[in-house]
Formats: structure tokens, sequence, C-alpha cells
């Protein structure tokens, strides 16, 4: 590491995104200490007129009246959350536009900025009225109408309740946890990933040729602040090919987009460019490490518009202990991802929800910093990237695939987490390259025992054996051991894939009178298989009576 400290790095950058966006990292170097969590921002009203185009998830009325859209216009412009003076305007056909574009002079307001695929404009204005007046006389030329909101101070939504655990850091050791081999040059060539973030800083574990930026009016190159390393950082995460800095798809492509100001903000309507822009440039993997509580037309229109050209969004679930994801995240389209630590445990700070898809290392990950420095970051940003970079291996291996296609595959070989089956914590379960890039390989066998859990209402401790393998396999044994109690139990047969639910009561007695109990389970599998990863046949737990740590 070059440049070691002991101090935190929390991010504060917030991105608007129909509602206050903010970051979802938490960044420490060498030494730091437990992360504290973030705040949430609180919705935001969307408006949009009725029949044109989707609605936004957030729970707003839809005006029926230009006169009621403008209202709530007035009141959304008039939260702290929101850039003075400034609207985003959608039309509903290009020649509606077109004629704005034409008129928006005389009518007293100057277009910032356009994505002219999205028909959508971000406009500023001296004087209310003359936005009033625009819209009023050619109210059928709209789609939709909000304010262009930004960083303001958060309120926090209710948190889930969560057992505190000890947090195991991955350090340099993240691509052996996922299965990643030593020589891994060739994965990702011929794919092309989207940063969309603070900016990409030039540095070794990016090579020569493999970084392009793309201006969309904020510059390409980071700023000096403690927060802009961030872009940087998620990168190499994805595509870094230095030892103290690598990444999952070391010969994949990068385009870099600052959605960033030189204040570290931005608004629900830079991201939607960037997504276009990115998507536009040719990106089919694009990695957005940034979400909040709201979404809107442009940023639902945004996402849409990558799915349509065969794009993939990659985005980071949240890091706010919420049972919510933040949108983009949120979206039925988009990869979300979640964090873990080195021991398979959910990172406290993790967002959970039905939308999550995968979870995948973000805790005390090594990964590249501003001025060739390496940092350990935590946060679901940093597990994003390690799927965007997995989807970009996936398709160097199978060219024929779809990013989404790839996708599907990491997430159908994803290691089980929590309870068997899908979870609001683990989603599909933890990213396993290993399994995933040897899922047709009929010689590939690796069975593994998942998790351990406590099932309270039946006061029995479940065990999840799984099978990793490329092909069915039988004769499997598990045995458990707790305490001086132990026990042998067969385990069917399992199909590649398939997880099977193995349980033992929990004796009241000793755990009160020791005051824990260690579960330790051992799976064999039958005479003559050949287990590529031993080291997961193993694993223990400790049980404490409720109320103890």
């Amino acid at each position: 590491m070059n440049k070691p400290t002991s101090h935190a790095i929390s991010l504060g950058v917030v991105l608007a995104c129909a509602a206050l966006l903010l970051w979802l990292w938490r960044e420490h170097r060498s030494g730091a200490g437990q992360p504290a969590a973030e705040n949430l921002p609180v919705a935001a009203e969307t408006i949009a007129r009725p029949g044109a185009g989707p609605s936004p998830p957030a729970a707003s009325p839809l005006a029926a009246e230009t006169r009621a859209l403008l209202a709530s216009l007035q009141r959304a412009l008039a939260r702290r959350d929101a850039r003075a003076r400034e609207a985003v305007l959608a039309f509903k056909d290009e020649a509606s536009l077109h004629r704005f574009i034409v008129r928006a002079p005389k009518a007293g307001l100057a277009v910032l900025s356009q994505v002219a695929d999205l028909r959508t404009v971000r406009v500023r204005f001296d004087r209310f009225n003359s936005l009033q007046d625009e819209l009023l006389q050619n109210a059928d030329d709209y789609a939709a109408i909000s304010a262009n909101y930004t960083v303001n101070v958060p309120t926090v939504p209710a948190k889930e309740e969560r057992a505190a655990s000890e947090q195991v850091p991955f350090g340099n050791d993240t691509l052996p946890f996922l299965g990643v081999p030593g020589d891994h040059s060739h994965w990702g060539r011929g794919t092309t990933i989207a940063i969309l973030d603070t900016g990409v800083a030039p540095d070794a574990t990016f090579g020569a040729g493999r970084l392009r930026t793309y201006d969309i009016g904020l510059g390409t190159a980071p700023g000096s602040g403690p927060a802009d390393g961030h872009g940087t950082a998620v990168a190499a995460l994805a595509a870094g090919l230095s030892p103290d800095a690598a990444g999952v798809a070391p010969a994949a492509n990068l385009l870099s987009i600052r959605v960033t100001d030189a204040g570290g903000m931005s608004d629900i309507f830079t991201l939607s460019q960037a997504i276009v822009a990115a998507v536009n440039a040719g990106a089919k993997i694009v990695n957005i490490s940034l979400g909040g509580y709201a979404t809107g037309a442009i940023l639902e229109g945004a996402l849409n518009y990558a799915a349509e050209h065969g794009a993939l969004i990659v985005a980071a679930a949240g890091n706010d202990q919420a049972a919510q994801l933040v949108w983009p995240a949120a979206y039925p389209g988009v990869v979300s991802v979640g964090a873990i630590d080195k021991a398979e445990q959910q990172v406290t700070f993790s967002n959970s929800g039905a939308q999550l898809q995968l979870t995948a290392p973000g805790y005390g990950v090594q990964t590249a910093w501003l001025d060739g420095a390496r940092a350990h970051v935590d946060g679901t940003s940093a597990s994003a990237p390690l799927v965007a970079g997995a989807i970009a291996a996936v398709m160097s291996q199978n060219p024929s695939l779809t990013p989404r296609q790839a996708a599907d595959l990491l997430i159908r070989t994803a290691n089980d987490g929590g309870q068997p089956g899908t979870d609001a914590a683990f989603g599909r379960g933890i990213l396993n390259l290993g399994w995933a890039m040897n899922s047709s390989s009929p010689g590939y066998v690796d069975t593994a025992v998942s998790t351990h859990f406590f099932d309270a209402a039946g006061n029995r401790m479940q065990f999840v054996v799984q099978n990793r393998s490329a092909q069915m396999v039988s004769g499997m044994t598990l045995n458990v051991n707790a305490g001086a109690t132990g026990t042998t139990q067969s385990v069917p047969s399992l199909a590649p894939g398939e997880s099977y639910l193995a349980s033992v009561p929990v004796n009241d007695v000793a755990l009160n009178s020791a005051g824990r109990l260690t579960f330790t389970t051992v799976l064999a599998n039958p005479t003559g298989l050949v287990d590529r990863v031993p080291a997961n046949n193993r694993k223990a737990s400790v049980l404490t009576p409720p109320g103890k740590p």
C-alpha cells in the first residue's frame, strides 16, 4: 500500500434520484474502525401527466390538471434537496422537444442540458412564473415534469433489527474468495464496463489503452477531496490488473463517466444523462455504485433505454441497514448487489430487500485510490463492481451470451447464503466465480456447507448443504457436533445448484449452563469423488442464549 493511514474515510457525496441520492460507500484505510450507518433521504414528489410514459414507483398521486401539476412542482421546488430554480422537463415526442428548444429563450428558460434520446431537458429559470406560463400554454407537449433533486440532510427510515456480529475484512484476498484462479489475465477481453462515478484516475492497475473517459460536461478527472477516489476504487475492483489492486476482469475495457461536480454533488438528470451516454458509447455493462430512496421518470427512462439497447446495469444495494434497496438497485431490471464479509456474513450496514439479487465482498476490501495509493474500503459500492467484472468475465468465456444471460448464470451459481433459496439479506446468494466459470465442466465437483442459522420458532440449529458442482452428487453424509453430542446424517442426492436443509434440536440445558454452544459440521463426500474446494466442507458457529453476546 503506497499511502497507509490509520484514519477512516466516509463518503458524504450524495446523488439525487427523484429524491436525495447518496453514496453507497464507506471507505477506510488500514486500521479503520467499524463504519457508522448513513442517514437515508426522504422520498420526493414526482409529477407526470396522466398516461404520459411510465409512472415512477414512488408513491405520489398523479395530478389530472396542469395547474395541479404546477402546484406539486412548486412544492417540490421549495424543498431544500431540490436545485434552486431548476426543473426537469420530459416531452411526449421529438417535435414537442424541438418546439420547446426554439421557444425557451423567449419564455425566460435557459436549457442547461438535454438528453435527446429521452426527450428530456434540464432548465433554469429566474422566475417560477416563466415556467408556469410555458407549461400552461403548451401543456400538451409534456410527458413529465419534476424538480432536479440534490443533496440535503436526509431522514433515517426504519432500520431492521440485526444481531451484532464480528465482521471479518477481506484485505487482498477478495479474488481467491471468489474462486478466481491465479492467472485470469484474459478475463473480460472484448467487453466494456462503464463506471458512472467520481471519475477514474490513471493508475498502473489499469494498464495501457484500456481506460477511456467521456465528458458529459463535468470533466473527466477526479477531484482531490476525501471521497474522490471512489470511482478509481470501483474501477479497479471491476478490472484492475495489478496484484495489489486486482480486479475480476483485468482484460476488460473501462469507460469512466464522471457524474459529480466540483462540490462532489450530482443530480437525477446527470445520472440519467450518463447512463444514456455510456450505452451510446458501446458499454454493455454499466456499474452504478450510487443510489437513493426514490426514482423518477427520467431515471426510469434511462434504465429502460439501457435495457432496450442490450446493456445491463449493476448497482449497489445501499449501506444503511435498511429493509429496502436504493434506486437504481431497486429497479427490477437492474442487478442489485449487497455486501458480505470474509466469513460470508451479511455486513451489518448492507441493505436488504426483495429485489436483492446477489451479494459479494464489501468489507475491508483492498483496491486502488488516488495518486497510486491503495486503500481498504467498505460498502456495497465495492460489491457491485465485483459483480460487474464477473459478468464481463463470463461473457469473455462465452461470447455468445448477452450481459443479462451472463448475470443469470452468476445468479444460478451463487453460494446459498442465509436460509435456503432466495432471501432478503443475500438475494440468490454469494458470488462464486469458480463455480460459474466451471459450470459447464462435467468433472467439476464442489460440495459445501453453506450456512448455519438458528430457527428460534422450532428451537433447532439448521445447516444448509449445497451442491456447487456441474454434476449430480449422491452419497454425502453430514457430521454434526454440538459440544459433547454428535450425529451423522445422510444427505440426499443433490442436482447442480440444489441445497438441502439439515437440523438438530438445541439442548437448552447445555446452552444455558455453558453460556454458549459451538456447532461444527463436516460434510463427507463419497469415496473417490475429488472436491475442488474441500475447505468449504467444514463450518463452525456459536450459539448464545438470548440477551448474551
